[in-house]
């Protein structure tokens, strides 16, 4: 059964997911109808990130990195540091494309900020919150990292081409984001590039990060789009230029302690840690505690773990004693686990999963030749340069531990210490030769029972996101295989639309469905236009087939909801709340993208967003109801399963 090629099912079903790890508690929420915002001047800003960690040494001060002539902050080697000193290279003529709303509000600004020269200036990289004349204020910075990308160690890569301007804190959410622009130009850490971003792939990121947000599928965000109409960027061909001004919690990614590990940089793999635990989540406390064995891993505790543990403290027995370093990888553990969960559900495929691209907050990062499916195809991936299929959408639960386990050997180290890891003698000499051992086991051990964690939390949440797609309220186990796996074979075989099966289940009456030729008549509103595809299928046996899967599901719909016309309703109004009418597929996109860059067209890249942040409704505001239903409705036949390159 397909489900099983995820990862190895637990014994039981699981359910729940705490609000620890909503949607909200990891992209940080709207801020509410109440919070009207604050002006970009007004809006608190900080450099939390600089003022913990260290510098390149080349440039150890805003001044040095201010008074260095813009090519000197090319590419080069870093070493010793987590980020350079880099200002954003101006953009001519700038034009503002597209703004996101939610985002704005997000942020905490007002609405109307969008069309002051201040933040035009700002996210064409024009502006700066820094004073060259005082010294004073926040110096925009470039993050080094590494990675490995298809499996192979890449060395030295970080933000090639993009710039953090500065960390804002919402001041009614009091949730911190650092703003950053995509393509601001040459960094230390651009390699042979050119620190530039092209129009096409700029606008698949600006549309997407609020797309997943908006689905609940934990993201960095997308402020704005702006065109820089003077640069000519040469990919495949030549391209105009753009700039995305985005932001998350923190950009840090498994990368960045990847490449202080390949350069055996223990004393900033614990300061990086030390950091990302008080700074980028909410202190050591509030990681989860030790849990209980193997045996009960799929327990209620698994779930929703006990959390309040002293810093100081060790819990377990040998040879798994976990320590706060311990805890902190269990926590980043999780929360991939559950964005994975998000992106099966919702059948998105990142296209380029590399440890570089994998979030430590377990956001949906760095997105190049993404896609949702079209029709359920379990090996596409949209990276036209994935010849092996790494990053294909079956692989993406084991491709992301294969990740997380990386992470694990660069904090090896701190969380084989256990109870030892802030003796004098481990901090500044580190691991002797009689102490190795037990170090060496307690790390695996520990590695391996988190191995046991990310699979139990990812089934959990993955049944619960499939079990309200499907309309269900209650538990039930056969629901696995006779309902979930059942109806992703089918859509398989018969190359049924992944996200119009779930959109089309929701408006299916019970009534419809007592008997098996009204079952073969609804099992028709899951075709594609043109009939029936897929070798060796004929549309009789696909009705019939669809039909026995009705049939499951109406009596499981009649257990949690009965059979009238009340439950029937109620039933679709919460089953839309989870299955959106509208997703940006690619080929939405390159329609967008073909008309902005090519027709000069404006109005749509709004009336895009508008619909990516509104995924669930029947109809939006955009002024062209057959334009929504055309992209709400049957893929063109030669536009499924696009792909796209690394290219950007």
């Amino acid at each position: 059964m397909l489900l099983r090629t995820l990862l190895q099912r637990p014994s039981s079903r699981l359910a729940r997911m705490t609000a620890h790890f909503s949607n909200n508690a990891v992209n940080g929420g709207s801020n509410g109808a109440s919070f009207a915002g604050v002006s970009l001047q007004d809006l608190p800003k900080s450099d939390t990130f600089t003022s913990n960690l260290p510098p390149d040494p080349e440039f150890p001060t805003p001044s040095a990195s201010h008074n260095a002539p813009r090519q000197a902050l090319g590419p080069r080697m870093v070493k010793g540091a987590l980020y350079t000193f880099v200002r954003p290279e101006e953009t001519s003529d700038p034009e503002l494309l597209g703004v996101s709303p939610a985002a704005l509000r997000d942020i905490g600004l007002q609405h109307g900020q969008e069309h002051t020269p201040d933040f035009k200036a700002l996210v064409a990289g024009n502006k700066t919150y820094w004073d060259p004349s005082t010294k004073t204020g926040i110096y925009p910075w470039a993050q080094c990292y590494g990675g490995y990308q298809f499996g192979s160690w890449a060395g030295q890569l970080g933000d090639g081409r993009a710039i953090s301007l500065f960390e804002s804190t919402n001041p009614s959410t009091k949730t911190r984001y650092e703003i950053q622009l995509k393509g601001a130009g040459k960094t230390p850490y651009s390699r042979f590039a050119d620190g530039k971003a092209v129009l096409r792939s700029s606008i698949r990121e600006y549309i997407v990060s609020e797309a997943l947000n908006a689905l609940h599928i934990p993201s960095t965000r997308a402020l704005c789009l702006t065109l820089a109409p003077n640069s000519r960027v040469r990919r495949e061909r030549i391209e105009p230029g753009a700039i995305v001004a985005r932001f998350a919690q923190s950009w840090l990614r498994i990368g960045t302690f990847d490449i202080l590990r390949a350069r055996g940089d223990r004393k900033n793999i614990r300061k990086l840690a030390t950091y990302v635990a008080e700074n980028v989540y909410s202190g050591w406390e509030s990681r989860p505690s030790i849990l209980p064995e193997p045996s009960s891993a799929t327990s209620s505790s698994t779930i929703n773990p006990a959390r309040n543990v002293p810093p100081e403290k060790t819990e377990g027995e040998p040879p798994g004693e976990e320590n706060r370093f311990a805890r902190l990888y269990r926590e980043i553990t999780r929360r991939n686990a559950i964005t994975v969960a998000y992106w099966q559900a919702y059948a998105f495929t990142n296209g380029v999963l590399n440890t570089d691209n994998t979030s430590l907050l377990g956001l949906s990062l760095d997105f190049g030749p993404f896609a949702f499916l079209d029709n359920f195809d379990p090996s596409y991936t949209p990276n036209h340069d994935d010849h092996m299929l790494r990053y294909s959408y079956r692989n993406q639960p084991s491709i992301i531990w294969w990740n997380l386990l990386r992470l694990g050997e660069s904090l090896g180290e701190l969380i084989g210490a256990g109870s030892r890891v802030d003796e004098d003698q481990f901090v500044t000499e580190g691991v002797t030769k009689d102490f190795a051992p037990e170090l060496i086991k307690r790390a695996e051990t520990i590695i391996e029972r988190v191995g046991e964690e990310y699979k139990a939390v990812f089934l959990a949440e993955y049944t619960r996101l499939m079990r309200k797609r499907f309309g269900l309220v209650s538990e039930n186990a056969k629901d696995f295989d006779e309902l979930f796996s059942e109806a992703l074979d089918t859509m398989e075989a018969l190359e049924l639309d992944f996200n119009h099966f779930f959109r089309r289940l929701c408006s299916v009456k019970v009534k419809d469905l007592e008997n098996e030729e009204g079952r073969k008549w609804v099992a028709g509103r899951f075709f594609h236009a043109e009939g029936v595809t897929g070798l060796g299928n004929n549309e009789e046996e696909a009705r019939v087939r669809i039909a026995k899967w009705l049939e499951r599901w109406r009596t499981r719909i009649q257990e949690d909801w009965g059979g009238d016309e009340e439950g029937d309703k109620k039933r679709e109004e919460e089953m839309k709340k989870v299955n959106p009418k509208f997703i940006p597929r690619s080929w939405v996109l390159d329609e967008l993208i073909q008309r902005v860059e090519h027709g000069g067209e404006r109005k749509v890249i709004g009336q895009v967003m508008e619909m990516a942040l509104n995924p669930f409704q029947d109809e939006w505001n955009t002024g062209d109801r057959k334009q929504e239903e055309r992209w709400c409705g049957d893929v063109p036949r030669g536009n499924r399963q696009m792909m796209c390159s690394c290219s950007s």
